[in-house]
């Protein structure tokens, strides 16, 4: 038996687990006032737990272990995994969802001694260095000193990771129904043509709108948001072929070649080798389409 998601419809982001909590912004950590830099800290969310749109007045970089972090800034979903973070400017409003369970860490910085320089929410790679010294960082007995020196090699090593994982919304009333139905339900198959039938649109009209507003054909983007979900299922222990049947996937090796395409990689996501691996010797990144439907593997002009 799958476990289920559906609960209460959210807009722009996955439909609510039964029991989540929805809490607004915890008050700025007492010592991310004063003269620290960088000020981090854990939490462990025994709930599935959302956190209404909100902002700081300080830099946050937030990253979790043994879940994931979903987050919704703007016209983008961000799916915060192992292994890399999410970085928050000062202002930026943004609202945020935990899988019961996930550690989930945050660190504070301040805007004007932070010489790392991003306007924009980037995914950062979390190196074992970068979450040590952060863990470092958030003790209360260390001295001057001792902070700063580790606040300085922090700037050394903090770095936009080379995969920035965003779903971009498409922000289109013509075709916005499309992006919040397969929010509420990846598994949804319908056609490029059905959903241009059911919205009184031409197909091309559909095809130009998502590619205007997403840089993706339709098939493409709905890959790229059925991966974003599977990064939750996989962290939360489902097996390959439960997160592929509940994505829709005919078989897991479609699953799995479409995962490969999208994240570059199964890594460390999938617990074992796959059993089915689609990917062609002669194509080693999975990216021939093995397994995929004839839309997936129609690029729509």
């Amino acid at each position: 038996m799958v476990r289920s998601s559906r609960s209460a419809a959210n807009p722009g982001l996955w439909r609510r687990e039964k029991g989540t909590v929805v809490r607004r912004a915890a008050a700025m950590p007492a010592r991310a006032q004063d003269a620290f830099v960088i000020t981090a800290g854990l939490h462990v969310p025994a709930v599935p737990t959302e956190w209404a749109p909100h902002s700081h007045v300080l830099h946050e970089l937030v990253w979790v272990r043994g879940g994931t972090l979903t987050s919704r800034v703007a016209d983008r979903v961000f799916t915060v995994c192992e292994g890399h973070g999410l970085w928050l400017p000062a202002g930026v409003v943004h609202a945020g969802r935990a899988t019961a369970g996930a550690r989930f860490h945050d660190a504070f910085f301040a805007p004007d001694r932070t010489p790392f320089a991003s306007e924009e929410p980037r995914a950062i790679a979390m190196t074992p260095l970068l979450e040590a010294l952060l863990t470092h960082l958030s003790r209360t007995d260390l001295d001057t000193a001792a902070r700063a020196r580790a606040e300085s090699v922090v700037f050394d090593v903090l770095r936009p990771s080379q995969h920035q994982f965003a779903l971009q919304l498409p922000g289109d009333p013509r075709i916005d129904t499309i992006a919040e139905s397969l929010l509420d339900d990846p598994a949804d198959g319908r056609s490029l043509e059905d959903w241009a039938a059911c919205l009184g649109l031409s197909d091309r009209t559909v095809t130009r709108a998502f590619r205007r507003a997403t840089g993706l054909s339709f098939a493409q983007w709905r890959q790229v948001l059925r991966v974003h979900r599977a990064l939750t299922l996989l962290s939360e222990g489902f097996d390959v072929t439960t997160v592929s049947e509940t994505l829709g996937y005919a078989q897991p090796s479609t699953f799995i070649a479409a995962f490969r395409r999208v994240m570059g990689t199964t890594g460390a996501f999938f617990d074992s080798a796959d059993p089915m691996d689609p990917t062609d010797p002669a194509d080693p990144t999975g990216l021939t389409g093995a397994g995929e439907s004839a839309e997936d593997r129609t690029d729509a002009a």
